[in-house]
């Protein structure tokens, strides 16, 4: 992906992307036509360090998820050259906030790596847990930033789906993957695959299933995953969308090089411009913090992001 853009939909899709640190598959299958309301975005910054992403399953399909798409990928390239995800999982909630008065409300899980210290943040707004592998103890486990925990805090509604409750909050967790690791994102008709017996296969069977998939390239596992649900379930096309994102770090572009960083200024410069003559682009400026400023030139400043 190049510096300052912003990659995804809601389309049937079937493809990978490679950042700065960060390799990722995206699988996508509408239960209709070619548009479903699973929507996948991934964007990069202006420097190259801070690569975002999202997947979100809105509520219903067709023009009304597309326009939602659309939003979504204004909301993701204003925010594109920020550390810190929070403003914009709060902004998208007060979007949905406006769109639930049409019956439209979305889970989403915002995820944003940082390439040069391989850290990943992550907000859960009502998704399914992602699961992650790690390839010191060869295992997948679900990732939660508190398992059980209330979706109240300090008597203010957290972690709820996007349009519910318009202040509610978003807490944020972070983990740092090490060059084998995996962290598969998810709509939630995976875990709702009905099995013969007429039973779904849950969180529970889901974990146990990827637990026993033999180890494949990382570009095989979604492939594989889907393989072994036909075979363990008599898995079939769900009376829902399937939406799938598979992340790796990789360390042929884990280190972001000095003019790659130094060309930030004039990907924003660009930006600016085109912000004012072309009408539908979105001014993308930076956070105003030293690790992100700073750190774009001086690595030792990026430490200080949190």
């Amino acid at each position: 992906m190049q510096c300052m853009e912003v990659w995804g939909g809601n389309a049937l899709v079937d493809a990978s992307v490679q950042m700065a640190g960060l390799d990722a598959w995206v699988y996508s299958r509408p239960f209709e036509h070619n548009e479903g309301g699973d929507v996948y975005y991934v964007s990069a910054c202006a420097t190259g360090r801070i690569t975002r992403l999202l997947v979100a399953d809105v509520s219903g399909h067709g023009q009304g998820v597309a326009a939602v798409a659309r939003s979504l990928r204004g909301l993701m390239r204003q925010h594109v050259n920020h550390f810190d995800q929070i403003k914009f999982v709060k902004r998208m909630n007060e979007s949905f906030t406006i769109e639930s008065k049409a019956g439209i409300f979305a889970t989403a899980l915002v995820l944003t790596f940082f390439g040069p210290t391989r850290e990943l943040s992550i907000c859960n707004a009502g998704h399914p847990l992602p699961l992650c592998f790690r390839s010191k103890t060869k295992t997948w486990h679900f990732l939660e930033q508190k398992p059980g925990a209330s979706m109240f805090r300090d008597d203010v509604a957290a972690n709820l789906p996007l349009g519910i409750v318009d202040m509610a909050d978003y807490e944020l967790f972070q983990l740092k993957l090490e060059p084998d690791d995996l962290v598969l994102c998810f709509t939630d008709s995976l875990v709702e695959a009905v099995a013969e017996s007429g039973e779904m296969l849950g969180h529970e069977g889901l974990l146990a299933l990827m637990n026993r998939l033999p180890p494949v390239p990382a570009s095989q596992v979604i492939g594989q995953l889907l393989g072994e649900l036909v075979r363990v379930t008599g898995y079939k096309p769900p009376i829902d969308d399937v939406t799938m994102l598979l992340l790796k770090p990789n360390v042929v572009t884990s280190k972001v090089g000095f003019f790659k960083r130094a060309r930030g200024p004039i990907h924003l410069a660009k930006n600016l411009v085109r912000s004012i003559f072309v009408c539908e682009e979105v001014l993308a400026m930076p956070d105003l913090k030293v690790a992100n400023i700073g750190g774009a030139m001086i690595p030792a400043l990026e430490g200080k992001k949190k």
